[in-house]
């Protein structure tokens, strides 16, 4: 591995396991491990690292885990971005930006999901663009480290 690469990992959290089956109408019907295959394809300067958590507490220590050996994370919690303090809290203490994804308008959405709990302690927000929301996370530490 080339230790001059930017290094990111991308992290999932809970029900994103079944993408390209849950809510096609909203969610599409990739699976994720097929999106990302393509994307570590596309970048082959970038490390890019995958995750995937329905538990809350694995999605922390993954991240605490993380913190000293990644550039950067692009997150999409899925809905603990409207209920977990825990994981806002977390992000606030992470010495590496943390931009966070969501792969639906959530504002266009039902109104709790407009209560982003971790938006706040994000490095920036990407929001409503499909899957590409993740390419666009990727595309934005390329420019900015």
């Amino acid at each position: 591995m080339d230790t001059n690469k930017l290094k990111l990992l991308i992290i999932n959290g809970p029900n994103l396991n079944l993408l390209g089956t849950r809510e096609p109408h909203i969610y599409g019907n990739r699976a994720f491990e097929r999106y990302f295959k393509l994307l570590d394809e596309e970048y082959p300067d970038i490390d890019l690292k995958y995750f995937q958590s329905n538990h809350e507490g694995e999605l922390l220590d993954k991240m605490h885990e993380m913190r000293d050996q990644v550039d950067g994370m692009v997150l999409n919690a899925g809905g603990l971005s409207h209920t977990s303090v825990v994981l806002a809290d977390c992000m606030a203490a992470m010495p590496i930006p943390v931009i966070e994804v969501h792969i639906s308008n959530v504002f266009d959405r039902e109104i709790f999901r407009q209560n982003l709990l971790t938006a706040k302690h994000s490095s920036g927000f990407i929001s409503g663009f499909g899957m590409e929301s993740y390419r666009l996370a990727v595309e934005s530490f390329r420019d900015s480290l």
